[in-house]
């Protein structure tokens, strides 16, 4: 039987970030791709989320939704409460994609950045930002339409939800010791031109997995999802086949 597939977003997207995946995988399994707390249709909460309250959110939902077991995949910050879903929920992950995402702890510059990001979010909304990252979200030689999408996504987040979820990751963890200890077969997946999270952080956190394999999409920057959405939904679907296996 079709185990059901957990998408998690990334930053500051929706569901929407995972269409290709949900037109291509739900005819033949169950698809859940929520959005996360702030973000889409979901209710901002102001102040701070931590990736573990989106990770509860998610325990949450798939204990009413009745899913036992399930391939849990997230993309950048999406790959991180991915990461910590695994922590609470390991005994029923049956397999692990984490695309375009790190493992490390945050710096300290890295803290400063993220909440003075969430207050010029708070000042100026999303606009501004969504302009200046989007050619580092996708490839400046990504198609149109794919770029219309993510830069629609940005502006339509909360700048509520993304400070709070900004203010979030910069008090992260460090999951490498949790990556030596997943038990499940694993999917590292990333973007050959992806300038937030290169391909050397894919590489380590493949070297980490005890059983992973390690997918570099060519010509994608950090949303290969939606770039190449054909070539991730074969590699999706080998992995999807081999856990199963």
């Amino acid at each position: 039987m079709a185990l059901p597939l957990v998408l998690v977003h990334g930053h500051p997207f929706d569901h929407t970030m995972w269409t290709p995946q949900i037109e291509a995988f739900s005819p033949t399994r169950r698809v859940i791709a929520p959005d996360l707390r702030g973000y889409g249709t979901s209710p901002a909460v102001p102040g701070i989320t931590l990736l573990s309250d989106f990770a509860q959110d998610i325990e949450s939902l798939l204990d009413e939704l009745k899913v036992e077991t399930f391939v849990l995949a997230g993309l950048s910050m999406g790959g991180q409460i991915a990461m910590e879903c695994y922590a609470r929920l390991g005994d029923r992950v049956r397999g692990l994609v984490l695309a375009d995402t790190f493992a490390e702890p945050e710096t300290p510059g890295g803290r400063l950045a993220r909440n003075a990001m969430a207050d010029r979010l708070l000042a100026e909304g999303m606009a501004g930002y969504a302009d200046e990252v989007l050619e580092k979200m996708v490839a400046p030689y990504a198609d149109p339409a794919v770029k219309a999408h993510v830069h629609r996504m940005m502006t339509a987040t909360s700048p509520e939800g993304a400070a709070a979820a900004l203010r979030g990751r910069a008090e992260r963890p460090d999951y490498r010791p949790l990556l030596t200890q997943v038990t499940v077969p694993a999917l590292v997946v990333v973007g050959e031109d992806d300038e937030y999270t290169p391909v050397s952080d894919a590489a380590a956190m493949h070297t980490a997995l005890p059983d992973a394999e390690l997918h570099v999409v060519a010509r994608a920057a950090h949303l290969p999802n939606l770039e190449r959405a054909a070539e991730f939904n074969e590699v999706l679907e080998n992995f999807l086949a081999k856990v199963e296996a």
